[in-house]
């Protein structure tokens, strides 16, 4: 009873009934045009010059039939979409995600954008119009049997009911309970309606849905790349920083030594953090909310730095052997980006495992493909840092956006830990 009652006369009944009321205020100014246009074809002289009732209702009804139309040609400009929207957002008490938020610039977004429109109107109109009506209804059939009315009272009820009408208040009763039903059961309507029409369309979702992957897909590459640069530099001053606090008294050259590493390592990693973050700002600079692209331009060392790092590893305690084949330094700027942080992943995996022990590290292309493989021996076991776990997660990923692959496990004998990326040599 009280979810009927809520229904009936709740809030959101009441507030659907302004929204209705609305729309037949909308339908008033296309309804007088057509009540014009409609009386100069259809006259309606009656009998003995007096006007017609029948004609008089079959010429507004023609005037609400060419009042629509001319509604729905107007509601195909664009801008009607995000203005009838937000009415409906604040009145039709429907949710504000389900609505289009942007013009409407799609002929079939603008379709829909009408068919709303006529539907509020002539829905609007109907509810208006029993709005004026009932009252009076309901209150005459209510009073008429205390008399207040007089004569002309009861002979207004007798012509309507007959005769022997029956007991008037409960049939006024229930008159005033059909009107709420009808608003209700309208505002539902409506409210039911109104996101499918002034939602967005399918391939407007598609496209949302395909903005959304890019950004997503963006942020994941900017994540690797903080990952790869930023942590690679801190595991390499963290080891580097015990190292010389260990011989710092023993040995202050190797001291000195490890400490301009640091310096080194982290001036590189503040120039690839300033690249990350100034990518990242030129995309939320973006006011139009899409992806700039800036994440798939981006700089960064490539292979040609590949020495530098092998040498920062070597401070730190990981001596690399390493061996590039023909044609490896001559590939293009983005392939050797790529294969640079994996590398430099699995350089630093090497160092945050394994310790200091030694590596072979082997990029060679054969049969249109770049293969990068790293063998080191498993090492002494160290603690692992919490929430880790991302570097080889990191590299795979890399590796398949190129269309490439990854494996890694322990060597055939257990001794070591192998670590194997190929990719495409042509790959965009």
């Amino acid at each position: 009873m009280r979810t009927l009652t809520a229904f009936l006369v709740g809030r959101t009944a009441w507030v659907r009934w302004v929204h209705l009321v609305l729309g037949g205020a909308l339908l008033m100014p296309f309804w007088m045009l057509g009540t014009v246009l409609v009386s100069a074809v259809y006259v309606n002289p009656g009998a003995n010059g007096q006007t017609d009732p029948q004609r008089t209702v079959v010429a507004e009804l023609l005037a609400v039939l060419v009042a629509l139309p001319m509604a729905w040609v107007v509601a195909l400009l664009p801008v009607a979409r995000v203005l009838l929207a937000t009415a409906s957002r604040a009145l039709a008490a429907s949710h504000a995600g389900e609505f289009a938020h942007t013009p409407a610039h799609s002929w079939a977004a603008r379709r829909r954008t009408a068919h709303w429109f006529v539907l509020h109107l002539l829905v609007g109109g109907v509810v208006s119009g029993l709005s004026l009506a009932v009252p009076p209804l309901v209150l005459l059939l209510c009073v008429s049997p205390l008399g207040f009315l007089g004569h002309p009272g009861r002979t207004l009820v007798h012509q309507a009911l007959g005769a022997h009408p029956p007991p008037t208040p409960p049939l006024g009763l229930a008159v005033l309970l059909g009107l709420l039903l009808v608003n209700a059961g309208a505002g539902a309507l409506l409210a039911r309606c109104a996101p499918v029409l002034l939602g967005p369309t399918p391939a407007e979702q598609l496209a949302a849905a395909e903005r959304r992957s890019l950004v997503l897909a963006q942020r994941n590459r900017l994540a690797r790349e903080l990952h790869d640069s930023v942590g690679h530099a801190l595991t390499a001053v963290t080891i580097q920083a015990g190292a010389a606090r260990r011989v710092l008294h023993r040995d202050p050259a190797f001291a000195e030594e490890a400490l301009l590493a640091i310096e080194e390592v982290a001036r590189a990693a503040v120039g690839e953090l300033d690249t990350v973050l100034g990518i990242l700002r030129e995309d939320i600079d973006d006011g139009a909310g899409r992806p700039t692209g800036g994440a798939g331009d981006a700089t960064g060392p490539t292979l040609a730095a590949l020495d530098l790092l092998i040498r920062q590893l070597g401070l730190a305690g990981v001596s690399v052997a390493a061996r590039t084949g023909p044609g490896v330094t001559a590939l293009p700027d983005a392939l050797s980006r790529e294969a640079y942080r994996i590398v430099q992943e699995g350089l630093t995996n090497v160092l945050r495992h394994a310790g200091s022990v030694p590596a072979t590290l082997t990029l060679d292309i054969d049969q249109g493909r770049l293969t990068v493989e790293l063998i080191n021996p498993m090492g002494a076991a160290r603690p692992s840092r919490p929430g880790g776990g991302r570097g080889l997660r990191g590299v795979a990923e890399r590796a398949a956006a190129r269309g490439g692959g990854c494996e890694s496990g322990r060597t055939a004998d257990g001794s070591g830990w192998r670590l194997a990326v190929w990719l495409p040599v042509g790959a965009a």
